[in-house]
């Protein structure tokens, strides 16, 4: 059996994309990791399934390049909103996810790409909501990487933004070892469900730089949810306003902590390909 897809991207974060709102699709982790393979494969940081939904117009249920399945993927939201548009009748749209429900309008919608905002809704700050294995302050945890009397990383903020993230701010992105790092806070014993690490630049107060490690796939060009995380906990140590661009390797998206506490992301879209799952 064959499985139609869609090879898309958000500023380089890429996906495949399956449509199982009609047939059951339950590829089991072995599967996903040789699909994602770059070398073997047809390669992604994430596997995207649209799903029928009681709740919304679809769920999307995602995969980590290695297999593990994740609460959800900003970047992801924006292209399932993109391939669900035509189904919109009011242009809105709600996509539930193991993260919660959230809400898109696609902005332009071309036959190749597109431009898509996404209500990521609240921010989660308190401890529990990471989750973190102990009672600390999100805003300043009391974390280190490196020398205990000269870390060259330290008191990063928690944010989760329906995945857990944890945001470190430096002096200059560019000479952060992200994979070394990344993969060291990932599995830190202060996350028990793993994190996402961003390595943050402030540039001026509307303009932020982030590298970012994702929890399962590794280094990526953008984080949808990463750049989401990135602006609050800015904008909570009063680094920047509370809309700002955030770049990534990838380009830069939007985002707007408004004043209903909602988080909105505002990006490209880009469809790669398409092809069949064997």
């Amino acid at each position: 059996m064959t499985r139609p897809f869609l090879k898309m991207n958000g500023l380089g974060n890429d996906f495949v994309v399956v449509d199982a709102r009609q047939t059951p699709f339950a590829p089991a982790p072995a599967q996903v990791r040789a699909w994602g393979d770059r070398a073997s494969g047809i390669g992604f940081d994430q596997l995207i399934s649209i799903e029928g939904s009681p709740d919304g117009d679809a769920f999307m249920r995602v995969w980590n390049s290695d297999g593990s399945i994740v609460e959800t993927c900003g970047n992801a939201l924006r292209c399932v909103a993109w391939f669900l548009n035509s189904d919109a009748d009011d242009r809105t749209l709600k996509i539930d996810t193991l993260g919660g429900l959230t809400r898109a309008r696609v902005l332009r919608a071309d036959t190749k790409s597109g431009t898509a905002s996404v209500d990521m809704g609240r921010p989660r700050l308190d401890w529990r909501e990471i989750p973190l294995s102990e009672d600390m302050d999100t805003l300043r945890l009391e974390l280190k990487v490196g020398p205990y009397d000269a870390p060259l990383y330290h008191t990063p903020c928690a944010v989760s933004m329906g995945n857990p993230h944890c945001v470190f701010f430096v002096d200059d992105v560019s000479k952060v070892d992200v994979a070394a790092t990344g993969s060291l806070i990932e599995n830190h014993p202060l996350f028990p469900e793993g994190v996402n690490v961003e390595f943050v630049q402030v540039i001026d107060r509307d303009t932020l730089r982030m590298r970012v490690w994702e929890r399962g796939a590794g280094i990526t060009q953008a984080c949808g949810t990463g750049a989401c995380a990135t602006l609050v906990a800015a904008a909570r140590r009063g680094l920047s306003n509370r809309a700002a661009t955030v770049i990534m390797d990838g380009g830069p998206l939007h985002i707007a902590w408004a004043e209903n506490d909602h988080v909105i992301m505002t990006g490209p879209v880009e469809v790669e390909f398409s092809g069949e799952l064997s």
